[in-house]
């Protein structure tokens, strides 16, 4: 068997230094395509670790394309993967000023619970690539020149076709716009739809980069309070005193505090909207990651002439392919057409193909069938690590679904001391009471986000942030 140096002294993760070792073996062509790996089980047994460390390890190089995996017969070296890229890259950084290397070692040091960014280690890249060249060989020559500001045709007709088998989504591919992430898509609907002397119901709390977007129109956010199943009906704000221009919601996975709305709600809703004559805006935020129950279906496809829908792929491929979407109302394609031409003519045409692909192919629901998996140890992990370290003290909402959830620590406020403190504990968390839009009702909670964090450093985080709030709640008892 081939020799992997594991060194137990090294703050560095077990199961990542397995797999770094396999995944430098096999860039330098030390183990060739074809080469078939050594059982999980014998490798624990040699080294004398878990058996889950190795999978892990093995997962994570098949998750980016360094193996493969044949039913019955084990692991096997992929083919076409070379060096020279990852030669440069450390030829490169090694010139980097001292200061920005200090930097950079502290911020390796930090575990940080920042929600919404999935596994980036586990990013399909090598699949990616391999389907970006074909694409790019293959496209015709209209391609490269401007496209039309929707997107192209091709990746509009397969994303209704997939939209309507996994969210429920009713629409033609012509309702379909590509844009540059969500971020573009909620800009987009702002400059539409919103002038200084209009009118949002929204949700409270919600991403303060939201809100952001919105006022800066000039219009008026109107909050209503969540709770856990997303916005609280009875508390929508009354026609008579204002006509709102839509309603903000985020009902897959509420963000922050995690509730899904429920049927009923959803239904309610719509009957507001249609009495209020405005529309929802459908922000589908973490739907694809559930866990205890299917996905649930659209807002959207309940009433698709009330509802714009905003989906985007940074959940669940990678933030940096910078590819989102809108489904509209027809009343509302051209004008939409229009104003995403004027903010940047159309979205990358390489890309759109190449994930037209990739989802014709039937590529990304079995990545993210992959990834659901490594998610909910994630979580799971997380719950387990909070509840060991903190017991009944503490509440956990939002567990269902997404890459987060949120911690309610009844006896701690998360004041900038504490949170500044937290941080030179080395662990970043994420106060609820940021993204309110009324202060003062979620100061005891935190946002923890598991995507892009392992179950190592879950653990040490959470012992990071119950040794400072224990340390901090006992210097406030002492006389």
């Amino acid at each position: 068997m081939f020799w992997i140096t594991i060194d137990r002294e090294k703050p560095i993760p077990l199961i990542r230094q397995i797999y770094s070792e396999l995944r430098t073996k096999i860039l330098s062509g030390e183990l060739t395509a074809g080469y078939k790996l050594p059982s999980t089980r014998k490798v624990a047994s040699e080294l004398h670790l878990s058996r889950n460390v190795v999978l892990e390890a093995y997962e994570q190089l098949l998750a980016e394309g360094y193996i493969e995996s044949r039913r019955g017969s084990g692991y096997f070296i992929a083919s076409g993967i070379y060096l020279e890229q990852h030669a440069r890259m450390t030829e490169a950084g090694a010139g980097l000023p001292k200061v920005d290397q200090h930097f950079n070692e502290a911020e390796s040091k930090l575990i940080d619970f920042r929600s919404g960014v999935p596994a980036l280690e586990h990013f399909p890249r090598n699949l990616w690539g391999k389907t970006v060249q074909r694409v790019c060989q293959e496209a015709p020559l209209s391609v490269f020149g401007y496209n039309r500001p929707e997107g192209r045709t091709e990746l509009r007709t397969i994303l209704c076709r997939y939209l309507y088998r996994t969210r429920g989504v009713q629409c033609d591919p012509e309702q379909i716009i590509m844009t540059s992430g969500a971020t573009q898509a909620l800009t987009l609907i702002a400059n539409v739809l919103l002038r200084p002397d209009s009118h949002v119901v929204i949700e409270d709390p919600i991403t303060h980069d939201i809100q952001s977007i919105f006022t800066r129109t000039g219009a008026r956010l109107l909050p209503v309070p969540t709770d856990g199943y997303g916005m609280d009906m009875e508390q929508l704000p009354s026609l008579s005193a204002h006509r709102p221009r839509f309603v903000f919601v985020t009902p897959s996975h509420q963000f922050p505090l995690g509730g899904t709305m429920p049927i009923q709600r959803r239904l309610q809703l719509i009957r507001y909207a249609r009495e209020a004559d405005c529309y929802i805006v459908e922000d589908d935020y973490d739907s694809e990651f559930r866990y205890e129950t299917a996905p649930i279906s659209s807002i959207q496809g309940l009433a698709s002439e009330r509802v714009i829908y905003i989906g985007s792929f940074s959940k669940i491929l990678s933030p940096g392919l910078r590819q989102g979407y809108l489904v509209l109302p027809k009343a509302l394609v051209a004008s939409y057409q229009q104003a995403k031409w004027l903010s940047d003519l159309h979205a990358p045409s390489i890309d759109q193909l190449a994930l037209g692909v990739f989802i014709e192919e039937g590529h990304l629901e079995k990545y993210v069938n992959r990834v659901k998996k490594l998610y909910k140890k994630r979580r799971q992990c997380l719950i387990d690590a909070l509840q060991l370290a903190f017991g009944d003290s503490i509440r956990i909402w939002g567990e269902a679904a997404g890459l987060h959830i949120v911690a309610a620590f009844p006896t701690i406020h998360f004041t900038p001391d504490v949170l500044a403190a937290l941080e030179q504990a080395g662990v970043r968390v994420y106060p609820v009471e940021e993204h309110a839009i009324v202060k003062g009702n979620h100061t005891d909670k935190i946002i923890l986000g598991y995507g892009n964090t392992n179950e190592a450093q879950i653990g040490e985080g959470v012992e990071r942030i119950r040794a400072v709030l224990t340390r901090m709640l006992a210097s406030l008892d002492s006389p």
